[in-house]
């Protein structure tokens, strides 16, 4: 997590989080903390938040009869905890999310797994179009705690350099 402290006046400090274009360097890897545990609650508020109807994510006795044995959390929370995990390493500056790709879950979540995730830097160049902004394209993986691969996809963004900043600094 990049936790920065900017001076805003005499004894005032901010807190800053995120990186600016500059800060990103290809095959760095940002270890995203904290770990989060998934429970029960949060798989079934999301998946009726989301109208996701099927009974895997909230029908115990329907995911009892599964081949897994008990209700899986939905790939979509999985997701969005993963992504939101890396927000204050990798793209709390972000001006826009441009691409995800190659969205990859090989092994199932359950209740209670704690999630942890990383991210590395694949990939980065200024913008052709947006003068003072650049591309970061980054891997995130999230594991268990188990160690076992979860989730692992790429996602593109777009990010100020230092000298164009962001709104309200």
């Amino acid at each position: 997590m990049v936790r920065n402290v900017i001076e805003v006046g005499e004894n005032r400090y901010r807190e800053d989080y995120g990186r600016y274009y500059e800060d990103f360097t290809p095959g760095d890897v940002y270890e995203h903390r904290p770990a989060r545990t998934i429970t029960q609650t949060d798989n079934i508020w999301f998946t009726l938040l989301t109208m996701n109807t099927h009974p895997l994510h909230f029908n115990d006795a329907y995911g009892e009869d599964t081949e897994f044995g008990e209700c899986l959390v939905n790939s979509a929370l999985t997701l969005s905890i993963v992504a939101g995990m890396s927000v204050s390493d990798v793209s709390h500056k972000t001006i826009a999310n441009l691409g995800w790709r190659e969205i990859k879950m090989p092994n199932p979540v359950f209740h209670g797994d704690t999630l942890f995730a990383e991210s590395e830097v694949i990939n980065k160049r200024l913008s052709e179009s947006r003068e003072g902004d650049g591309i970061v394209t980054v891997k995130t993986t999230g594991t268990n705690q188990h160690g076992d691969v979860i989730m692992e996809f790429e996602r593109s963004m777009l990010i100020p350099t230092r000298e164009k900043g962001i709104p309200g600094e």
